[in-house]
């Protein structure tokens, strides 16, 4: 807990595909996926639901992973919605907050991704995994779309995030 493990292969060796797998995004073929001495693979539909409050992604393209007819709002709070976390008004004030954590604005609620940069469509990326609170984050190649100088930035957020809610990262 609160530590980083990174997974080191080859391109197309299957890191991205043993992430989703982890997360039960999808199928595994063999094999288990031990979670706090539980092997996630044997949960039924109702743990599955439970367990994905808890582990959360964070993609590689902050391009495609961020739906271009949602509001940065909407994005964000999609989550607190679907696990029907808080108020309305509760959840405006945990997106308001989980994006200055993230280092932006909340003059951006109402603006869609194509607004942004590519360092910026990723802080909005990791604010919507980071919304619920998770223990466990698998960063899927989560700094290789941006240029060097954004990506140390984003690092150092997503350290200091990890520190702050002590995450533990798969990289």
């Amino acid at each position: 807990k609160g530590e980083t493990l990174g997974l080191v292969g080859e391109s197309g060796c299957g890191k991205s595909t043993l992430g989703r797998t982890i997360l039960r995004l999808i199928p595994a073929t063999e094999g288990q996926v031990m979670y706090n001495g539980e092997d996630i693979l044997t949960y039924n539909k109702k743990k599955i639901w439970e367990m994905r409050r808890k582990l959360q992604i964070i993609f590689q393209d902050p391009y495609s992973s961020l739906n271009p007819r949602m509001t940065v709002y909407d994005l964000i709070s999609a989550p607190l919605e679907v696990y029907k976390v808080g108020t309305k008004e509760e959840r405006r004030e945990m997106v308001e907050e989980i994006l200055q954590e993230v280092g932006l604005d909340k003059q951006y609620l109402n603006r869609f991704p194509q607004e942004f940069s590519g360092g910026q469509r990723q802080r909005i990326g990791i604010a919507r995994a980071l919304i619920l609170n998770p223990e466990f984050v698998v960063c899927d190649e989560a700094v290789s779309a941006l240029d060097v100088s954004v990506r140390a930035q984003v690092l150092n957020l997503m350290r200091n995030m990890q520190q702050k809610k002590n995450l533990t990262y798969l990289f």
